[in-house]
């Protein structure tokens, strides 16, 4: 899920993706949340992993603030024809 906004101090962490079953996807990670003016904004959540075909979920997207929050990893792809999911932005 979506990181939470946080009235003081940093933004939450964007919830991680859920993993996948044998031929289904990673979820996404969620977006980190925004930052209190001058605080940092929460770092994305990471991707879920796919097991055996489907690809990666996307990491989350750092939330906004001062410095923003960390793009979250993408997730493994399945071991047989998945791909990696792709890095969020920072």
């Amino acid at each position: 899920g979506q990181g939470g906004f946080h009235s003081v101090g940093t933004g939450g962490i964007g919830g991680a993706g859920g993993k996948a079953g044998l031929l289904g996807n990673g979820g996404g990670g969620g977006a980190g949340g925004p930052g209190a003016p001058g605080a940092g904004g929460g770092n994305g959540g990471q991707g879920g992993d796919a097991v055996l075909i489907g690809n990666g979920g996307n990491g989350g997207n750092g939330g906004m603030g001062s410095p923003n929050g960390n793009g979250g990893l993408g997730g493994n792809g399945g071991s047989l024809l998945g791909q990696r999911g792709l890095n969020g932005h920072s």
